[in-house]
């Protein structure tokens, strides 16, 4: 139900995300971003536009994010990528109180 959420209500665009096919979206939502995660259709994860390993993504969050109010993270995956991949990084981001959008191009 999150996923489903998530890509109804968010419409984001960063200048940090890497070029990945998004889902589409009717619904805008406008949030402060703090950092993009991206996840390419090759399964490859970048923080921002720096390539990170997936075992380590959790402590590279947590170094970026440490000390903000209200830390947030801008999920661009690419649409092709199965969900579980999505729902790792959600699972990463509710247990560390981290806000979450799951970024979408506009129909």
């Amino acid at each position: 139900f999150l996923l489903i959420f998530f890509i109804l209500t968010s419409t984001l665009i960063s200048p940090n995300a890497l070029k990945v096919l998004l889902p589409t979206s009717s619904a805008k939502t406008a949030s402060k971003k703090s950092i993009s995660v991206s996840i390419t259709a090759d399964l490859k994860y970048y923080v921002n536009t720096r390539q990170v390993d997936e075992a380590n993504i959790e402590s590279i969050l947590k170094q970026q994010l440490a000390g903000l109010d209200k830390p947030g993270i801008i999920l661009h995956v690419d649409k092709t990528v199965p969900v579980e991949h999505a729902v790792k990084l959600m699972d990463i981001a509710n247990r560390n109180g981290y806000e979450m959008v799951l970024a979408t191009k506009p129909k």
